[in-house]
């Protein structure tokens, strides 16, 4: 399977700041979400780097309440890993396991394509193993 098939069902809206936006408004956006990760934007649209809760919590510890008043360009992780439509699900597993992060950006052509998360990629894995089993079973029976 392929990242493509996430974003099929998943869709490819990802929530987004500009680098001039406080941590404050990522904090609400996060919340309000329901989410782990925003991408930072460039005016192009160009990903520039992304900020998680945990960057939130690791700029808490070490500067306290002013951490909220840092701007997302201020915290964001830039050092971005990121897939293909075309990655398969294992190799963004791997990545994402060996790298401890959570949210993998896709791009396509050099276009952002959308965001997966660990959880969407371990999902994904487990539809494909219940597929298996079922073809499995309907094998053994009908054989």
């Amino acid at each position: 399977m392929i990242i493509a098939s996430i974003l099929k069902q998943k869709g490819t809206e990802v929530a987004s700041v500009r680098p001039i936006d406080r941590i404050a408004e990522v904090v609400e956006m996060l919340s309000t979400r329901r989410i782990g990760a925003v991408l930072v934007l460039d005016a192009t649209g160009r990903p520039l780097g992304i900020v998680s809760e945990r960057d939130i919590v690791r700029a808490l510890h070490s500067h306290g309440a002013r951490a909220l008043e840092m701007t997302a360009g201020q915290l964001m992780t830039t050092d971005l890993n990121t897939a293909t439509p075309q990655t398969t699900v294992s190799e963004a597993m791997n990545l994402m396991t060996e790298g401890r992060f959570r949210h993998l950006p896709v791009l396509h052509e050099g276009k952002l394509a959308g965001l997966i998360s660990i959880g969407d990629v371990v999902k994904s894995r487990l539809m494909e193993q219940e597929q298996e089993v079922d073809g499995l079973k309907a094998y053994v029976a009908g054989g």
